[in-house]
């Protein structure tokens, strides 16, 4: 199902038609501040396990998946407790394109962590994305098309993804074109920021280590 949203006034009818194909067990491709991602409810084993399958890869893994969150406060019922400088860098950077990795917390489902039981945490500026996640009540969870850093041109194009991935998910939402730099990926499991990829995201204001 292809669905066109308007990004900046998302049609709630529309919303609502998303949240339920979430409830639902489905998977869907979708846009945010830097390129378009594949999610699903954390709550839904059954889409979980078809992200797995899609990326042709076994639960526990080294793969880093990602929460999209609507705000900081959503943010920790997922992770342990991090300190006041992270804190007030996740502020500055948030909403935007940054990915925090964090130590996930007990509320964090156990299919969605990898061995170090570490979890990708983003709040993109992306209207879409925010009121998708108000309407379901709880994040979704996010990673890359393809399991590269490279962003390929036809990545940009909703109508093009659509054509490639039409039989793999049930739903991509069309919200405009995407963008072909992935976020800045900042690893904060030890307390200190360490920079992992530099990506749309800024790190020239940023004490950390490279």
């Amino acid at each position: 199902m292809l669905l066109q949203i308007h990004p900046q006034n998302p049609e709630s009818r529309k919303i609502k038609m998303v949240h339920e194909i979430l409830q639902d067990d489905g998977i869907m491709i979708y846009p945010t501040d830097t390129v378009y991602g594949l999610g699903c409810s954390i709550g839904s084993h059954k889409a979980v396990e078809k992200i797995y399958q899609f990326k042709k890869i076994q639960p526990g893994k080294n793969l880093l998946l990602t929460l999209i969150c609507a705000d900081i406060s959503q943010i920790s019922e997922y992770v342990l407790g991090f300190n006041n400088q992270i804190f007030r860098i996740m502020k500055q950077c948030l909403p935007g394109p940054y990915t925090f990795i964090l130590n996930a917390g007990k509320n964090t489902p156990k299919i969605l962590l990898n061995k170090r039981k570490q979890i990708g945490i983003r709040i993109p500026d992306n209207e879409i994305c925010r009121q998708i996640i108000l309407e379901h009540g709880q994040p979704i969870l996010s990673t890359s098309l393809h399991n590269t850093d490279e962003v390929l041109d036809y990545y940009t194009d909703p109508e093009e993804i659509y054509n490639l991935y039409e039989h793999q998910v049930d739903l991509m939402i069309d919200g405009g074109t995407g963008g072909k730099v992935a976020s800045t990926i900042l690893d904060c499991t030890n307390n200190q920021i360490q920079l992992v990829r530099k990506g749309l995201g800024e790190i020239d204001f940023l004490d950390i280590e490279n």
